[in-house]
């Protein structure tokens, strides 16, 4: 009887309501809850978001060694390992591919994990020798047509430069333009205009 059970279960995983009694009543014959929760196997635009990005790739992987917990008032961040301990190299890269990400929940956990790595005492030695790598990456974010995504690098690029001040300098002109040209946006005259005034407030004079 059991093997008829299993493969009815198997069956009926394409309606909801059984999918999830199924699920719970066999465990025996699910994979385990690591790949249920894998974003990739419950992504059902899987097909057509191939080549999946690498912020995606490497989180489905178990990758990125943090998570979202969900909170009843604000979602946190969980590290698997302190932070301070984690290789900047390549994982601070990887967080900000993630910055242009649209879907939840990379958006949240590239955003915050970005945060929280400036944050680590010594960042500063570690994220400088990155710059000419991840500067580009920001670029790519603050050149996205999604606003959210401009905005995420936005907030990214002013993180950064509280952190490495005027080491980030030469590399400002890389992204000028793509500030500048949301600058005459008046949704984000005022979000930019600040921005460029604490980039040079961090780094000194931004010509």
């Amino acid at each position: 009887g059991s093997n008829v059970l299993r493969m009815s279960s198997g069956v009926q995983i394409k309606t909801k309501s059984s999918a999830q009694k199924s699920k719970t009543c066999s465990p025996e014959s699910q994979p385990k809850p690591s790949a249920k929760l894998n974003p990739k196997t419950i992504d059902p635009f899987r097909a057509y978001s191939q080549p999946s990005s690498t912020f995606a790739a490497t989180y489905a992987r178990g990758g990125i060694p943090c998570r979202l917990v969900h909170g009843s008032v604000k979602h946190k961040l969980q590290w698997e390992c302190p932070p301070e301990t984690v290789p900047f190299d390549p994982l601070l890269l990887t967080l900000a591919e993630g910055l242009r990400e649209t879907k939840h929940p990379y958006t949240f956990v590239s955003k915050e994990g970005f945060k929280q790595l400036l944050l680590v005492e010594g960042a500063a030695e570690k994220v400088i020798p990155l710059l000419p790598r991840l500067v580009p990456v920001l670029k790519a974010a603050l050149a996205h047509a999604d606003d959210e995504v401009f905005g995420r690098g936005l907030d990214a690029l002013v993180q950064l430069s509280a952190v490495v001040g005027p080491s980030l300098n030469d590399h400002l002109k890389l992204l000028l333009t793509n500030l500048l040209k949301r600058l005459m946006d008046k949704k984000y005259r005022e979000e930019v205009t600040v921005a460029l005034q604490k980039l040079e407030h961090c780094g000194g004079r931004v010509s």
